[in-house]
């Protein structure tokens, strides 16, 4: 029994220390292909909220400023996801409300509940038992009846969660309710991280979180950071258009991320949280463009939902808070004019204006 326990931590310490010298070994690596900059620069990946995420920081605090974003985003995980029965979201879920919240769950209900006003209900984090319906968080995907979805959606209303002061104070749900952040919590948490590299005195970094990318300032080289959006036609990884970027968050939703088939059909993951089924506009993907990476998730969704009209619309009503790209459901492809010269594409692209 002994012996045996002295080999499983051998494993161990040998599996941690092999984890150290791989992050040395790719941040001395990118070191060397970046020295004629003059910047140090370290990168690492990770699986955190339900996705591969990348770091990347320049400078010569570059592995802390790394190190500190990565347990800024494993706590946060730990915190909000609905997936962990020892989150504080999970806590809230059981019980239907709590007290004493911490600053970033109070912060989220804040957000959430000045996305789902301000979109008229098109982003709505209550929508979760509706996303559990259909078997999204445990990928037990089914098509449910529409009795089901019938009892389902009266639990889907934000306007019945009410919040106590900043959020701290304490929040309160609807009887039956259950919320999920997972619109906006790779936003809040890519904020989180441009955060730590300041701190660590980092003026050139990024992270990608899945759909999400935040980047801090420029490259080093002096040029724009370059973001890629998915072709929604395409194979994993294949580009239709790509952006320039500085200082900002680039946020990109469309229905071909989490899906599943059943007879024939395909049914997406974004809800409508009016119809309680998959949404189905006339586009494709929408990506947005903010200085805000919270708001640029949550309105990457809530756009979507939308669909065409109303989210040129409500861009045209939001003067300066964000950028958008909107691809149609034919594949057109429409920039609004802040970003259009940003972005480059083989394809045509129409320009969307501000109406005067």
């Amino acid at each position: 029994m002994q012996k045996g326990m002295g080999i499983n931590m051998k494993k161990q310490i040998l599996g941690r220390l092999a984890g150290v010298i791989l992050a040395a070994a790719v941040c001395g690596l990118l070191w060397q292909y970046h020295k004629s900059t003059g910047e140090r620069s370290c990168t690492e990946n990770i699986f955190a909220m339900d996705t591969v995420m990348s770091f990347t920081a320049y400078g010569k605090n570059s592995e802390a400023a790394v190190e500190a974003a990565i347990k800024e985003v494993e706590r946060l995980d730990a915190l909000l996801s609905t997936g962990k029965s020892s989150s504080e979201i999970s806590g809230i879920n059981k019980t239907g409300g709590g007290q004493g919240l911490s600053e970033d769950t109070a912060a989220l209900f804040q957000r959430g509940l000045e996305f789902y006003e301000d979109t008229d209900g098109a982003f709505d984090f209550t929508v979760y038992p509706l996303m559990q319906l259909w078997g999204f968080p445990t990928k037990e995907y089914r098509v449910p009846t529409e009795e089901e979805l019938q009892a389902v959606l009266p639990l889907v209303d934000a306007s019945k969660v009410r919040v106590a002061g900043d959020g701290t104070d304490g929040v309160s749900l609807g009887e039956g309710q259950r919320v999920d952040f997972g619109g906006i919590a790779k936003g809040y948490a890519s904020e989180r991280v441009m955060e730590r590299y300041r701190e660590c005195g980092i003026t050139s970094g990024m992270v990608s979180l899945g759909g999400n990318v935040q980047v801090l300032g420029e490259k080093p080289d002096g040029s724009d950071w370059r973001v890629g959006i998915q072709d929604p036609e395409g194979t994993r990884g294949e580009q239709v258009a790509v952006l320039e970027v500085t200082d900002c968050a680039v946020v990109t939703s469309g229905g071909y991320e989490r899906y599943f088939e059943e007879d024939g059909n395909t049914y997406i993951h974004i809800l409508d949280p009016v119809t309680g089924y998959p949404a189905e506009g006339d586009l494709a993907s929408v990506t947005v463009i903010s200085e805000d990476g919270t708001l640029a998730d949550a309105l990457s969704t809530a756009l979507y939902i939308m669909g065409f009209d109303d989210a040129v619309s409500y861009w045209r009503a939001h003067e300066g808070e964000f950028e958008t790209v909107l691809i149609t459901d034919q594949g057109t492809i429409f920039v609004t004019e802040g970003i259009y010269e940003h972005l480059s594409s083989e394809r045509e692209v129409m320009v969307v204006y501000r109406m005067e």
